[in-house]
């Protein structure tokens, strides 16, 4: 977790800026390498279709097939990764993917994307935010 930064008591724009908005080029190497791996890929696919709520740990291994040891494994490197972050709910580990860390990693991907050529028109950035859950 990045730290806040306070200049006279109050967090001014332009740390949060700092602290939220720029993701360093060791950060996306972290990102990317524990993307790198088709198991912890899915896994995360998995978290991103499932929203906010996020799915429990039983239920990624049900999804996927992996043994308890490998999976919390791979969701070790993710979490490392600031990829996903998850909650004890009394016995059940929720696991969510976290939104603000791949929309950083992807706005670092294509930040200056097409800049200067003919093909520009095709790329935007599109953050990626959480279905609501329905009522």
């Amino acid at each position: 977790m990045p730290t806040f930064r306070f200049f006279g008591g109050r967090l001014t724009a332009f740390y949060y800026f700092y602290n939220f908005r720029n993701m360093k080029p060791k950060e996306a190497l972290a990102c990317l390498a524990a993307l790198a791996q088709e198991h912890r890929l899915n896994l995360f696919r998995l978290l991103v279709e499932a929203g906010d709520e996020g799915l429990s740990v039983g239920e990624l291994a049900a999804a996927t097939g992996l043994a308890g040891a490998t999976l919390t494994s791979h969701l070790h490197v993710l979490r490392r990764a600031g990829m996903v972050s998850d909650e004890r709910r009394g016995r059940v580990i929720q696991c969510r993917a976290r939104y603000t860390q791949m929309n950083s990693l992807l706005g670092f991907l294509t930040k200056n994307c097409c800049a200067g050529s003919a093909a520009a028109d095709g790329c935007t950035t599109v953050a990626c935010k959480p279905p609501r859950k329905k009522p």
